[in-house]
């Protein structure tokens, strides 16, 4: 028997690939991407881009480092994305006066109307995918120990 009370079938492989959860979440990150890229499209963003977006929209400015740390991101990673908003004239950038080693990032007008055609995207997700708030809810929920930033001493 193992952890979850379930009998272990002497057939039923440890190591059989459609068993691995890593393998069901690569595989799950991977289509949602593809789920989310018609309904983002009309609004000019790419997936990580909309999370930077999201992000924007809970709380503008904020720096790069905020922004990476809050998606699980390398700065490296955020950079890139935040300069592509910016010529899309969603975001500005600037170097704070006091600590010039700090780049702020901040909503223009235009990314933060952007805002209100945003509203729809989780109701469009949810009705592609067939499931309801609760249901999106429960799942989002269940990946929280593997979501964030991972201790690298583990």
């Amino acid at each position: 028997m193992c952890e979850t009370g379930r009998v272990l079938d002497p057939d039923d492989d440890l190591l059989r690939l459609e068993n691995q959860l890593c393998f069901a979440i690569v595989t799950a990150a991977r289509n949602v991407v593809s789920i989310y890229r018609p309904v983002l499209d009309p609004l000019g963003l790419t997936h990580p881009q909309y999370l930077v977006m999201l992000a924007l929209w809970e709380q503008s400015p904020r720096t790069l480092g905020e922004i990476a740390e809050e998606l699980a991101f390398d700065p490296a990673t955020a950079s890139p994305l935040v300069k592509r908003l910016e010529a899309q004239g969603l975001v500005t950038r600037s170097r704070r006066p006091d600590d010039e080693r700090r780049l702020d990032i901040e909503l223009t007008e235009s990314g933060r109307a952007l805002r209100e055609r945003a509203l729809s995207v989780p109701l469009q997700i949810m009705e592609r995918v067939g499931m309801t708030p609760d249901e999106v809810a429960s799942l989002r929920d269940a990946l929280k120990p593997f979501s964030g930033r991972i201790d690298k001493s583990l």
